[in-house]
């Protein structure tokens, strides 16, 4: 099939069709607003006239296309303010130029080889690219082909109609881990309160979520992360009211990757807490490198946002301060992150068997009731979203901040902070389970039920935010 010559024709006759698509498009544009931010380095195969490239608003923003004509029209309508548009066939040529974002959207269904077309774009990522793929869900060709004659859509040339599963797979052979996927569009058409109801709310909903008219995928290029500072990693310990745990931290918290600094924030103590920290500190001489602050404010999101903006390591992660969730298993969370398997490290404690004292029956449901809770929201997996321990790269957190600084301070705890910002991100999340411990010495900082109140709160807004956003 020659789809040059197919698009050129396509350039010049589809004024029709593509008028009442416009809600469609409009749909399309919207979801990718949602995942590619203002000022990103995006580039797009199959770009036809460059109306969602411009639309996304890069500071960067290249825009390739097999047809002459289309870019010809899209150098017209749209090239400036940092957008360009040039001739190219993904599976040909290759941009030795790196983008924080890459957009295949409704491309795959014309590629004659898409695994080597995939495959060419590594010369396009850094290690935090993500890959947007769009393509038309199956279950809809019986419509498409009611379409036609009804002038919705032009007659289509013959095409892959290839299911999730089978895009999911190409990507993993071309060296690429999907990081999420489904469906989007139940109702591809603009209708006021109507498109909104099924688009937002029914269609992202178990059995309904997986009828959409188009499949929607997120990938990321499979890589190692480069951590060059003379620190490696910098280990942020909350401390309030934990004087019976200072000298522990100190003596059990390991040396992960070249070098590690120990910063411990302490959180107006009831206890001598502060007085220990002091003495202990002056007395170490181990291999940590370390540094103790008093926080500003109140909450847990407060010391560890005080903590992380003085840190100075590559990788960043929390040790609470009761120790509960073993400074041993910090190594785990550093191989994740350092090896590339993961982006964001999220510490489960509901894995193995805990010690009897550990976590009460009625924490143990609510841990496991916010934690489904979260996996609905954020459309992942997260095994405990209340685990303490969480570890990131230095610059994953600092684009985290901005993602959520709309949010305002809504989690004084900073757990859902760091779950929302990462799913937003688009970041590899990954569980990885600790051996909880009874606590050694005082009581937990954190209220049962105020807390559990305040934690519903915060799901619902994460409801509204990420599961049910516009």
């Amino acid at each position: 099939m020659d789809y040059k010559k197919h698009f050129d024709w396509v350039a010049e006759h589809d004024d029709g069709p593509r008028s009442k698509q416009r809600g469609f498009h409009a749909q399309v544009l919207g979801k990718l607003r949602h995942h590619i931010q203002p000022g990103a380095r995006v580039l797009e195969w199959g770009c036809g006239r460059g109306d969602l490239l411009k639309g996304l608003q890069p500071a960067r923003g290249l825009g390739v296309d097999l047809s002459p004509r289309m870019v010809q029209q899209a150098q017209v309508r749209n090239a400036g303010d940092g957008v360009e548009f040039r001739e190219g066939d993904i599976a040909t040529d290759t941009i030795d130029e790196k983008f924080d974002a890459i957009i295949l959207d409704f491309l795959s269904g014309y590629l004659s080889d898409v695994q080597q077309s995939l495959e060419k774009l590594h010369a396009s990522c850094h290690p935090r690219t993500r890959i947007y793929l769009t393509s038309l869900n199956h279950l809809w060709k019986p419509l498409f082909a009611v379409a036609q004659p009804l002038g919705l859509v032009l007659k289509q040339p013959p095409s892959n109609w290839l299911s999730s599963n089978d895009l999911i797979n190409l990507l993993e052979l071309s060296g690429f881990e999907v990081v999420k996927s489904g469906t989007e569009q139940l109702f591809p058409f603009q209708v006021p309160l109507l498109s909104g109801l099924l688009n937002r709310f029914v269609g992202r909903l178990p059995v309904f979520r997986e009828m959409g008219a188009s499949l929607f995928i997120v990938a990321r290029p499979v890589a190692r992360p480069v951590i060059e500072s003379e620190i490696s990693c910098s280990v942020v310990l909350p401390a309030r009211n934990e004087s019976g745990h200072i000298k522990d931290a100190l003596d059990r918290i390991p040396v992960l990757g070249q070098k590690t600094e120990l910063i411990i924030v302490e959180g107006n103590s009831t206890d001598d807490t502060w007085a220990v920290i002091e003495r202990e500190v002056a007395a170490y001489q181990g291999p940590l490198e370390v540094s103790y602050m008093k926080q500003p404010g109140k909450g847990k999101w407060d010391a560890v946002f005080a903590g992380f903006a003085v840190a100075r390591g590559d990788v960043l992660v929390i040790q609470d301060g009761d120790l509960t969730a073993p400074p041993e298993d910090l190594p785990k969370f550093y191989a994740a992150i350092a090896s590339g398997r993961a982006e964001f490290a999220n510490g489960s404690r509901l894995v193995y068997p805990m010690e009897s004292e550990a976590m009460k029956l009625l924490n143990f449901c609510g841990n496991k009731f916010f934690a489904l809770a979260l996996s609905f929201v954020v459309d992942r997996p997260i095994k405990d979203s209340l685990c303490g321990t969480k570890m990131l790269l230095r610059s994953d957190y600092k684009r985290l901040l901005k993602r959520i600084e709309a949010f305002g301070e809504f989690d004084p705890y900073g757990d859902f902070n760091l779950i929302f910002g990462s799913a937003l991100l688009d970041l590899a999340i990954r569980d990885v389970p600790v051996r909880y411990k009874d606590r050694a010495y005082g009581d937990t900082n954190i209220s049962r039920f105020s807390g559990a109140a305040l934690l519903l709160r915060m799901t619902w807004f994460g409801l509204r935010k990420l599961r049910f956003h516009k």
